[in-house]
């Protein structure tokens, strides 16, 4: 760690805005389960996230899980989850994770975006525009959005993966 990353960590207030589902399968579909407690640390450590928005469907009877994602300082926006005719459960957090991030736009100097969904483009690419975004970090380098790798350069690659992150980051 370099003295100017020290110094750019501390001076500058970042903010995580993470939509879990996307990225619970995305490591999922790399044969590991997320730690979301080592995951927080990891944010905390490693890119000074002083708060973490957990955008998650919320389900009657999952208060453990939810009080466990409090604990370890996730704060949760849920939304309502609705079950459909083939027992699939569906909780897009789209909408709210775009508009929480411009809710808290005036309370953070850089985002973080947890996310490989190409729905964001616009809004990683206003925060891009804005100067506001840090990077975007996806769950799974095979299921970024095309949409959202054209809004990387050469010059500056706004990507981080967590693939071969599992002994990291992963459940123990």
């Amino acid at each position: 760690m370099t003295i100017r990353s020290i110094f750019r960590r501390i001076s500058r207030l970042t903010y995580a805005f993470i939509d879990a589902q996307n990225l619970h399968l995305g490591v999922k579909d790399q044969g590991w389960e997320l730690d979301f407690r080592r995951f927080r640390q990891y944010l905390k450590d490693k890119y000074g996230v002083a708060q973490a928005f957990l955008f998650i469907g919320y389900k009657p009877g999952n208060q453990r899980l939810y009080e466990y994602l409090g604990s370890a300082g996730y704060l949760c926006v849920f939304k309502p989850t609705m079950e459909l005719r083939d027992g699939t459960v569906k909780g897009n957090v789209d909408a709210e994770l775009v508009l929480h991030t411009m809710i808290e736009y005036p309370n953070f100097e850089q985002a973080i975006i947890v996310t490989g969904d190409g729905d964001f483009r616009c809004l990683v690419e206003y925060l891009l525009e804005q100067k506001k975004l840090y990077i975007v970090i996806a769950p799974n380098s095979r299921k970024l959005s095309s949409l959202l790798k054209s809004l990387s350069t050469p010059q500056r690659s706004i990507f981080r993966f967590l693939n071969g992150m599992s002994k990291k980051l992963g459940k123990r």
